[in-house]
């Protein structure tokens, strides 16, 4: 490599060299209407190799051989200006210091300059512009023909990476600018709107589409995979802005359309200021840090520089996945894993007493709506309630400044037993908010993309079997927000509680799981001919709409447009004190468990799980 990139300096300075000679040549020439005089000749021979060995130095000096004529730019043309004009100067400046009996003219001393400009930009973008195709890319005939939609910076950058990818031969841009119909990028004509994807896919026999719109709304965004759809047309995506941490769009950085595209939403806006109050060179605690909620909220925790991280987590391989991945998206980051369970005193209160916390993220839960239902409604019971109140109640003893509590949608009108343990685990929190400097703050939302145990990868799982895939019921619908942006409004939410709000997310429009389904096939390149449907029923304690506040809960707003704060019935320091009498037993089974709840979650339904009513 090092001897491969010797040999290209050598050239491009024997180039260099070659061209100053010329241009010194011809600035005599031009002079003299190409009739040289002898005597002019003679001079000419004797300055050329003092002019090309002055200006070598000084294009050395100017690191004109660093560069990589591949991929020259202004900055490059930019240095060739100076160099030359420097050299200009410096020339007659030479003779005279040397005492060499010239008679220079001036007319050459003009000329040359701008012949040298001239060959030695114009070659390294005439080559530039030669392995980029652009002196012959409008004959390109190989290559599948693409469009692409949108026509702004981004679609800019991925034409340049277009020409001079061999596989692709890029036709047109479609945008709803109308602006920007019937001028170029590039080189390439801007062709119509949108809307107008099949008639230009059907003239150019295009099969595959590009979605360049980063910078976009997500329903823009929506609406043009809608039309790719539509048009029975294979669409590929470019990554958002936020992905991009060079800026830069390239070919390499292409990628299918995900769900993410079809049901995420617009960015997140957050309090920097204030996070960064909250949580730089602050000691920050995680429980279930190794779950798909808290390892993004540690990801997310670590943005803002905390003096330290603690990860809490019970399972050994979850926690080695996200120290693996923390020392890799973190170098710098002092972060330490304690694997221990929440249900644990002792090791709680090692773990506060030792690395002492003053923001804690209460995330760890067991959250499968069927296996809690069935044989496990007890652990539901002592993992996310009794766990909660140990971890809150250690906040507390440790001074610990803000708690914040990952709850679910599924506590609002519960009709299964972690719906209703994540209710108790609220009012717990709730209940022992009059007491101490912590600050309690509770956060709902719904389900997550492709979190543990969700239908996402369960769908991926069937269609990757070839089917059928599995959903429970025609007209069940979930709320669903990416794991980012779940994250993000938490610690936004940690960031607004003063202490025993409930915050609701907003959650958006809920959608139908056969829709998802169907979406999931189709991206995955089937038909639902291909892959079938099949409707199972609803399973135990499942709900087929989700609501994000009960009945007799109303919210008001805050001065973030995705949170609102519910006004639910709370708790007092004597129903917790009932509430953990009613718990602290070895063991209870499921249909005691089941029975008892009505009593301290009056709203719970138990077995509410034929047909809901919407909220």
């Amino acid at each position: 490599m090092i001897f491969k990139s010797n040999i290209r300096t050598a050239l491009a300075v024997l180039h260099d060299a070659i061209a100053a000679a010329v241009a010194w040549s011809f600035a005599y020439l031009l002079r003299f209407n190409f009739e040289l005089p002898h005597a002019f000749a003679q001079e000419l021979k004797q300055t050329m190799v003092w002019v090309v060995l002055m200006q070598l130095v000084i294009f050395w000096r100017f690191k004109l051989y660093r560069g990589i004529w591949r991929y020259a730019s202004t900055t490059d043309l930019r240095r060739i200006f100076l160099a030359v004009l420097l050299s200009a100067a410096i020339v007659p400046l030479m003779f005279v210091m040397l005492r060499m009996d010239f008679v220079l003219p001036r007319s050459v001393l003009v000329i040359n300059p701008l012949l040298l400009i001239l060959l030695m930009g114009g070659s390294r973008f005439a080559y530039r512009m030669w392995k980029d195709q652009v002196l012959y890319r409008d004959f390109k005939v190989h290559g599948e023909p693409v469009l692409i939609l949108g026509a702004g910076d981004a679609a800019a950058s991925l034409a340049k990476e277009l020409v001079r990818n061999n596989e692709w031969r890029l036709v047109g841009f479609l945008d709803d600018d109308l602006g920007t119909h019937g001028r170029t990028l590039n080189g390439v004509q801007v062709l119509g709107a949108l809307k107008s994807l099949p008639e230009w896919a059907d003239k150019f026999s295009v099969s595959q589409v590009i979605i360049a719109m980063p910078s976009n709304s997500h329903q823009q965004r929506k609406r043009a995979i809608q039309i790719c759809n539509q048009a029975n047309l294979k669409a590929l995506t470019v990554p958002s802005f936020d992905d991009l941490m060079s800026g830069k769009v390239s070919v390499s950085q292409l990628r299918a359309i995900e769900l993410d595209d079809l049901l995420g939403r617009d960015p997140v806006v957050l309090d920097d200021a204030g996070l960064h109050e909250l949580l730089s060179g602050k000691v920050v605690m995680v429980t279930g840090a190794g779950g798909s909620i808290g390892s993004e909220m540690c990801r997310q925790i670590a943005r803002f520089e905390p003096a330290k991280l603690v990860l809490f987590e019970a399972n050994e391989y979850a926690m080695y996945t996200i120290e693996q991945d923390m020392k890799q998206r973190f170098p710098l980051l002092n972060f330490v894993c304690l694997v221990g369970d929440v249900r644990d005193a002792s090791r709680v209160d090692e773990a506060m007493e030792q690395h002492k916390p003053v923001v804690l993220f209460h995330a760890a839960a067991y959250k499968h709506v069927p296996l809690m239902e069935q044989h496990n409604a007890w652990q539901a019971i002592r993992n996310n309630v009794m766990g909660t109140w140990i971890v809150a109640r250690a906040s507390q003893q440790h001074g610990i400044n803000k708690f914040v509590m990952i709850s679910t949608d599924k506590a609002v009108n519960p009709t299964n037993v972690m719906g209703a343990s994540k209710r108790l685990a609220e009012m717990v929190c709730q209940a022992l908010q009059p007491a101490g400097i912590t600050r309690f703050v509770m956060v709902r939302f719904g389900n997550v993309l492709g979190s543990t145990g969700s239908v996402i990868p369960k769908f991926h799982a069937q269609i990757a079997q070839g089917g059928p895939v599995t959903v429970t019921h025609p007209e069940i619908t979930r709320y669903f927000m990416s794991i980012p942006e779940a994250a993000q409004l938490v610690l936004q939410a940690g960031l607004m509680g003063n202490g025993g709000e409930i915050f609701v997310l907003d959650m958006g429009e809920p959608v139908k799981i056969v829709d998802l389904a169907k979406d999931l096939i189709r991206l995955s390149g089937y038909t639902e001919e291909e892959i079938k449907i099949e409707f199972t029923g609803l399973r135990p304690g499942e709900k087929l709409y989700e609501e994000l506040l009960a009945d007799s809960e109303h919210t008001l707003p805050t001065p973030h447009p995705k949170l609102r704060i519910a006004q639910a019935r709370k708790a007092d320091a004597v129903w917790l004190e009932d509430l953990l009498n009613w718990i602290a037993v070895t063991s209870m089974s499921d249909e005691t468990v089941r029975s008892g709840l009505g009593k301290w979650v009056p709203e719970y339904r138990q077995n509410g799980n034929s047909v809901g009513e919407k909220s």
